[in-house]
Parts: C-alpha cells; structure tokens; sequence
C-alpha cells in the first residue's frame, strides 16, 4: 500500500518513533537511487528546498524543483493530473501549496508517495524536526511540558499533533481569535497519551515548559493582515522574561524566518537557549528519514 505524508496523524506513534530514528541514522540505504523527486513549490522556501534537496541526494535520488507556475495547479491543470503525470517520472511527489486539499486530493490519485511540505493547515515535516531537536536536547518527550506562543497557524497545528502522539503535554498561549477553538482541541487530545490545552496568558502556558516555541505573526499570503495581526500580538513576545517562566534551561524553537522585536526579542533567538539553527538543519535530517520511511525502510 503507498503510504503518504500529508498530516503528522497519517502515522501512528510508533512510525513517528520509527522515522526519528531514521533521521539519526547515518547510512540508509540508497533507496532512490536512480530515482527523480519532484517538488513542486507554490511557495518559496529557503529551509524547504535545500534541505528536501539535499536529503534526495543523501539518498541516491535526483531532486527536480518546480515552481508554481510551471504547473499552475488547478489552473493550467488539476491536482489530480499533475500528480497522475508526474507519478510516471518520479518515485515520490512533494509539494508546498497555498491549500491543503490539493496535496489530499494528489494524494487520493498518486501510486507514489506524496509528501506535504508545507499547506495552509499543516506543515508535518516541520513538526518532524521540531521533535527530533527536542528529544536531542531534552531526551524522550514523553510526560515532557511543550509551550505555543502566538498564533494557532498550520505549524502549530502539527507541532500539537506530534507533541501529543509521543506523549507530550502542549500547551497554547494564544489571543483571544487565534487560539484553538475546544472541537480542536479535542481532536489533538484524542491522538495518543499526551494532552494539549490553552491558556490566554502567556505566563500559564509557558509555565514548567522545557520548550517554547512561536512562529512569524504574519504567514506568507496574510500581509494585508499584518498591522492588524501586530496590534493583536504585541503582548506574545516571547522575551526572556517570558523565558523564566519555563524550567530552568528550557530551549526556544522557532521555525523560520523569524523577525525580531516582534514574535521574539533578539537577545532570546540569539541567546543561549535558542535552538533554531539546530532545528533548522534538522529538518534536512528528518526530511531524510522520513523519505526513506516512505520507500520501505524501517
């Protein structure tokens, strides 16, 4: 059966475990070799492309990048014919779109695995590396305290997801319209043996955490948003007053790009606590795992 990565929850807890374990491992097999991956990327990313490239190669494959336009989904050709096509060319299908549905829908044609880099609902292979950094720096996540600062966007979506099937409690501080509405939060504490919940005040969300994570306030396609998003933001800086709040040596995450002064204080991302570049070079580490996961390794 082609197996796919569209949401975290497409795997079990167990094959979260497995594919983390993958991503430390040095030497996988050359599973693509011989082998093209298309990606396909609606939205440019600095840390998406390299590493999804890098991590095809690592793996003996040919990473062939497509811009947006060149295939102009749903407006030069369907989802669903993209994917039927270009499954005859390539061993997996990546793709980083404006609208989740489109990676479900490629999904629902593709014989070959189809990987969601990014959507507007979820971004798994961010939440790989999240956790990966995070079991690195504080060992198993399981019975560990993991905060949100900000915004309940597509990357906090996917953190809670993995946080609660590895058995983590998450716990959201986010204003009032951005935070996790309960029929959400229900659906995330009905995942696995962890639990997530919210908090309105940054203080309580971030209490006992050993990680704290925040993201960009305005995501690619809300700039018409931006001022009004600032003003709803401005008490969810994380700061190092915030930091205290957290257990003695908690990290900080952020997924990048991160604008200091405003989701975070320059002296917390470029301070000792800070784990972003670590993460972000994680992500080339688990994208790895995770292709291999999906070509059969285990």
């Amino acid at each position: 059966m082609t197996r796919h990565l569209i949401d975290i929850t497409d795997f079990t807890p167990q094959e979260v475990t497995t594919i983390l374990r993958l991503s430390e491992q040095p030497g996988l097999p050359k599973v693509l070799a011989g082998l093209g991956v298309a990606l396909i990327f609606e939205k440019p990313s600095n840390r998406t492309r390299h590493s999804m490239e890098m991590a095809v190669v690592q793996l003996g494959g040919h990473p062939v990048y497509t811009r947006g336009e060149e295939v102009g989904i749903d407006v030069r050709e369907t989802a669903e014919d993209i994917a039927l096509v270009m499954a005859g060319y390539h061993a997996v299908l990546a793709a980083r779109v404006f609208q989740h549905d489109k990676v479900q829908r490629m999904a629902k044609v593709s014989p070959v695995p189809v990987l969601n880099m990014l959507s507007d609902h979820a971004h798994p292979l961010q939440a790989l590396a999240d956790a990966l950094t995070m079991q690195q720096i504080h060992g198993p996540l399981a019975g560990k305290r993991v905060a949100w600062v900000g915004d309940y966007n597509n990357v906090a979506r996917s953190l809670g997801e993995i946080c609660v099937l590895l058995g983590a409690t998450i716990t959201y501080g986010c204003p009032i319209g951005f935070h996790p509405a309960p029929p959400e939060l229900a659906r995330l504490n009905a995942l696995g043996s962890g639990s997530a919940s919210h908090q309105h005040h940054t203080e309580d969300a971030v209490a006992g955490a050993v990680a704290v994570h925040t993201d960009s306030w305005v995501s690619m396609g809300q700039e018409a948003e931006k001022q009004a998003r600032i003003a709803s933001f401005r008490a969810y800086t994380v700061t190092n007053e915030m930091m205290a709040y957290a257990e003695p040596g908690a990290g900080f995450y952020h997924c990048l790009p991160a604008y200091r002064g405003l989701e975070v204080a320059a002296e917390v991302i470029d301070g000792p606590a800070s784990h972003v570049i670590v993460q972000a070079h994680n992500r080339m580490h688990t994208a790895r795992g995770v292709l291999a996961f999906l070509m059969g390794v285990s």
